[in-house]
């Protein structure tokens, strides 16, 4: 009776164990995920970013590894104003891989529209120890953002009527 214990943890070390075996690194995403990806960056350059958004999730549906994805799915929501799901998209970007450039950076400007410069600031210190020395596109891009400040103009709250 005293090893049954033992036994339980030993079979759940293993059933822990399985999935991450069974995971796909980043050069083996399924082709067809890959395919629908490109296809919505063409929609997006059209401007056709709700078409683009269903074919990214449809890419995410036959390839849930597809990290790349997620960012084009918040640059997506970026365009649409949807800042808040940007950063959930690329939260989910980086629970796949924690330092991805492109993932950190669309973060970072998302933040930075929401107005949580501090936040993006972090974000812009984390490429910086990532990138090192080497050129870093991400690290420009977010350090104009930080700089530039949020673009969208926030919403004006109508004035309430005058009471006659």
């Amino acid at each position: 009776m005293r090893s049954l214990p033992l036994m339980l943890v030993g079979f759940a070390g293993i059933a822990l164990a399985a999935p991450v075996a069974g995971q796909r690194s980043d050069d083996q995403i399924a082709p067809k995920s890959l395919e629908l990806q490109h296809q919505a960056k063409e929609l997006v350059g059209t401007g056709k970013l709700e078409q683009a958004e269903d074919l990214l999730e449809t890419a995410l549906a036959v390839d849930p590894r597809n990290r790349a994805a997620f960012v084009d799915i918040a640059r997506v929501a970026e365009k649409q104003h949807l800042f808040g799901k940007a950063i959930r998209m690329t939260n989910k970007a980086l629970q796949l891989e924690p330092n991805d450039p492109d993932a950190i950076a669309v973060q970072g400007e998302a933040m930075v529209e929401m107005g949580a410069a501090s936040r993006a600031q972090a974000n812009l210190q984390k490429l910086q120890t990532i990138c090192g020395a080497k050129p870093c596109p991400q690290l420009a891009q977010l350090s104009a953002a930080i700089s530039r400040g949020p673009t969208v103009a926030t919403a004006k709250v109508p004035a309430s009527p005058k009471s006659n």
